[in-house]
């Protein structure tokens, strides 16, 4: 039997601040975009810079995890597999999303930026 691999390793910065919600059933669930750029020559010669980004979704105590470390702008590595989910709009429209499913997050660095607004709160 051929086996196949679905691992995906992302370092980059977080995007928009994870949202967490909780299912019926309790599970914690959080998602958050991280991006990655990527520097290079256009066809001129001129440099370019390009962004990726992926859509992350954690599951239960990594989901709070992420919710409670991470923030705007943060450095960060995810692992985990990607899966793409399927649905239909209520016209009947089929839409899909591909989502990087975290399976661990490491924090790598916070911004300069960020710790400064994290000091701010404190001292209000």
């Amino acid at each position: 039997m051929v086996r196949g691999l679905n691992r995906v390793m992302v370092i980059g910065h977080v995007g928009r601040a994870p949202e967490m919600r909780y299912m019926p059933s309790g599970r914690a669930v959080t998602a958050f975009s991280v991006g990655t750029t990527r520097s290079g020559k256009d066809v001129e010669g001129g440099e370019h810079q390009e962004t990726e980004w992926f859509n992350v979704v954690a599951w239960g105590e990594l989901a709070e995890r992420c919710k409670g470390e991470l923030q705007e702008d943060d450095q960060v590595y995810v692992e985990g597999q990607l899966q793409t989910r399927s649905w239909k709009t209520d016209r009947g429209d089929p839409r899909f999303r591909t989502e990087l499913l975290a399976k661990d997050m490491l924090l790598l660095n916070r911004s300069p930026e960020a710790d400064t607004v994290i000091a701010e709160a404190a001292n209000e």
